[in-house]
């Protein structure tokens, strides 16, 4: 008896699952089953998108701070960049037309200088020589700094505090940023170089180009 009331259990429980499995959906039940299998899994946190920082820094400079960032050439195409404060020239052109919060007597003391193939090292002396005191200058190379500049350029500049301006070869990736008139923050990064290598050059006979960037604290200017 206890069997056959079993069986009849199992009979009825059968034909009542072919029914519902005819009454509902498929896509019903596929679903059902996938929100069953994500039961207990763990919710997946996704990071927000980082916010853009003045010059592209990783990180924000603090408060009281501007921000720059210098690359040198690299190859052909490649143009040297100096971005002050997220006012960006390339090759000697601007291409913000304005600096954000930035105060005028600022803009009259920030001296962006790129020194590019042609034979402009008189002039850059000149340009030096007149920069007033208390002015930032940002240099950088593309194509060849080593023989385009004259002495007498490299010697302003190494008065500047460049240790690398006499080290530089033939077309080697420079970037340089010097105060006149004031002192830099020794904690900043304010030079660097990378000589041509045949054997690891980036761009054929040109050496991978080269960046420096930080923060420089308002106070000083």
């Amino acid at each position: 008896v206890k069997f056959a009331g079993l069986l009849l259990i199992w009979l009825a429980a059968w034909h009542l699952g072919c029914i519902l499995a005819a009454l509902i959906p498929k896509e019903a039940i596929t679903t059902s089953i996938a929100n069953l299998q994500d039961i207990g899994k763990k919710p997946v946190l996704r990071a927000p998108v980082p916010k853009r920082q003045k010059c592209d820094h990783w990180s924000p400079c603090s408060p009281g701070n501007y921000a720059y960032r210098i690359l040198s050439g690299g190859g052909k195409d490649k143009l040297a960049k100096v971005c002050f404060e997220d006012e960006l020239v390339v090759s000697g052109q601007r291409l913000n037309s304005m600096i954000p919060e930035v105060s005028s007597n600022l803009v009259d003391s920030v001296i962006l200088c790129v020194i590019d193939s042609t034979d402009h090292s008189g002039e850059m002396v000149t340009f030096i020589k007149n920069a007033p005191e208390g002015s930032l200058l940002l240099m950088v190379t593309h194509d060849d700094g080593s023989t385009r500049l004259k002495n007498d350029a490299k010697k302003l500049v190494e008065e500047l505090g460049s240790k690398e301006i006499w080290n530089m070869k033939f077309r080697s990736s420079w970037a340089f940023i010097a105060a006149k008139g004031f002192k830099l923050p020794d904690d900043i990064q304010k030079e660097k170089i990378n000589h041509s290598d045949k054997k690891k050059n980036r761009y054929g006979g040109w050496p991978a180009e080269i960046q420096i960037e930080g923060c420089i604290p308002r106070n000083l200017i």
